[in-house]
């Protein structure tokens, strides 16, 4: 464009000394070099390793200058944004300019963080996007990192795996940002190997809590937290090198996203979570509540900023919890089309987007989902996340009681779970709660009762919403992947295998209540039994005394 001739140019970005490095090494190209001259408010115009130029600390001063400089020459003004927004005679003055300094070989270039162009600038001004450092350039700067330094005895121990990973962690970040993580890095312990890509990602979280929209979700659960769900993991995993440079040079594109759905509070929030720890890939919350917060016609641009936002971060997981919520308007005119605005935004996004983002949505009212999100090429895949499997039940609690410092050779695991029938994860996850509040306030150990007690006081949403939950499974048998394995029936144990002894009368406390539930029950379907009997064989009786009924012919 310098070639070209463009009298104006707009350059949106923070790294100012990096985009005039780069204009510096472009003006020393050719023949006849040009000139560089860079203006900021505090210093006016001045070349570098010159002093600065008298009385030029004034934009209009400045550009009086640039007007009556008689040879080819660059020119970068820096925040030059809020002399535009007051829309004073230095806008006048720069649209003057454009049309004189075409013909002397003179190009002015604003350099600002925020994008501002008055409109009576928007035909002469043309905005140039300044891309972030890309792999090549953190390899370098990497390598100057290490040898500057090496001369303090530090020592470097990255695979061409790990620092591939150690580079990817470092993009979306400015240069200097990189730079001083990577020396962060090196000096903290002494050496640089994998384990310093937390540090990188901690660098892109201080990013991200700077927007205002997207939250950053450090990672603190694996995937060994999440009970069950073994296609859904399966599928994860086999994705995990799909971000590499193996995976580009096979022809792999990045994987776009994936849909889960379901029953609530069986973990698709906290698979999302897991996904970034499998990844080792940061996790950025979208909140549609946020996108839509701020004056009126911001909305759009809230989304849009949080996309660059994502983008600059690649690769990472953009995860938005519970998208029916914040897509809920799109087909009214309530709000004057501004879902709908947003909701197109997103969506041409999605389809068209070539960077690292892999997009976790959850979702526990499918229905209210617009049909266009939906289709192919949108996500990868649809799971649907069912009420967890006995055998999943029985994971689930283990890792509740694990987490908790809990012995599981204490607790009858394949009872517990048959006393969950129904349950969700985190309506499990409750009951053993509700089980060592009784056990802490009576000062004693958790105990088998504990839990079948806080089991019974909870009522499950599949007792509650039987309606809404079989709505869900006719939703999903032909529209979605089961996010678990087909079920498999559990092998019988003898009654050796329990390790649970049983316990005496007076130490079930909490669990006699629990008992008396129990023997109601079973006394109340005795009643029914018998009952149901006695009708029978009178029915017989009546079926003998017709003619013709209960023969055979």
């Amino acid at each position: 464009m310098i070639k070209a001739r463009y009298p104006l140019l707009y350059v949106p970005s923070w790294e100012e000394k990096r985009i005039v490095d780069t204009i510096q090494e472009v003006a020393s190209i050719g023949p006849v070099g040009k000139v560089v001259y860079t203006w900021t408010v505090a210093t006016g115009l001045y070349r570098r390793g010159l002093a600065p130029v008298p009385n030029t600390v004034e934009p209009l001063a400045a550009l009086e200058f640039v007007e009556k400089f008689n040879r080819p020459a660059i020119f970068c003004f820096l925040d030059f944004h809020p002399f535009l927004e007051s829309r004073n005679v230095t806008v006048r003055k720069l649209k003057n300019l454009a049309n004189v300094i075409k013909q002397d070989f003179k190009t002015i270039i604003l350099i600002s963080p925020t994008l501002t162009i008055p409109v009576e600038l928007q035909k002469i001004v043309t905005v140039v996007d300044f891309l972030l450092p890309g792999e090549e350039e953190i390899n370098a700067l990497l390598d100057t990192v290490v040898e500057e330094q090496g001369e303090h005895q530090y020592r470097v121990n990255l695979s061409k795996s790990e620092r591939e990973k150690l580079v990817k962690a470092a993009q979306g970040l400015t240069l200097d940002e990189i730079e001083n993580a990577f020396s962060k890095s090196v000096v903290t312990d002494g050496v640089l190997d994998a384990a310093d890509i937390d540090l990188i990602l901690e660098e892109k979280r201080q990013v991200i809590r700077k927007t205002g929209i997207l939250d950053y979700y450090p990672v603190t659960e694996g995937m060994e937290a999440v009970g069950g769900l073994g296609a859904l993991k399966e599928w994860l995993r086999k994705r995990g090198r799909s971000f590499t440079d193996e995976a580009k040079a096979f022809g792999l594109p990045a994987p776009k996203g994936v849909l889960v759905t379901g029953i609530p509070g069986c973990g698709k929030s906290l698979c999302a979570r897991a996904a970034s720890a499998l990844w080792q890939l940061p996790l950025l919350r979208l909140d549609m509540g946020k996108i839509f917060a701020g004056i009126v016609g911001s909305s759009e641009e809230n989304m849009r900023k949080a996309i660059q936002t994502a983008e600059a971060i690649a690769p990472c997981i953009l995860w938005i919890d519970e998208i029916e919520k914040g897509l809920a308007g799109t087909g009214g005119s309530g709000d004057s089309g501004v879902s709908a605005r947003v909701f197109g935004t997103f969506l041409t996004w999605m389809q068209e987007k070539t960077s690292a983002v892999f997009v976790f949505a959850t979702a526990n009212a499918i229905e209210k989902l617009p049909p266009e999100l939906l289709r192919k090429g949108r996500f990868d895949e649809i799971f649907f996340v069912d009420l967890p499997q006995p055998q999943e039940r029985m994971d689930i609690f283990k890792i509740h009681l694990i987490k908790r410092h809990k012995v599981l050779k204490k607790f009858d695991l394949r009872a517990l779970s048959d006393a969950s029938e129904g349950y969700s994860g985190s309506e499990i996850e409750q009951a053993v709660i509700t089980g060592m509040v009784e056990a802490f306030d009576e000062n004693r150990q958790l105990n088998q009762q504990d839990l079948i007690a806080g089991i019974v006081k909870t009522v499950p949403l599949s007792r509650t919403m039987s309606e809404y939950m079989l709505a869900l499974h006719i939703w999903a048998e032909e529209r979605a992947v089961m996010a678990a394995f087909p079920e498999q029936t559990l092998p019988e144990l003898e009654p050796s295998e329990t390790d649970l002894p049983l316990a005496e009368p007076e130490e079930i406390a909490v669990g006699q209540d629990c008992l008396l539930v129990v023997e109601a029950v079973e006394s109340t379907a005795s009643m029914e039994t018998s009952t149901d009997l006695q009708e029978s064989s009178e029915a017989e009786e009546k079926k003998k005394a017709i003619p013709g009924v209960g023969t055979s012919f």
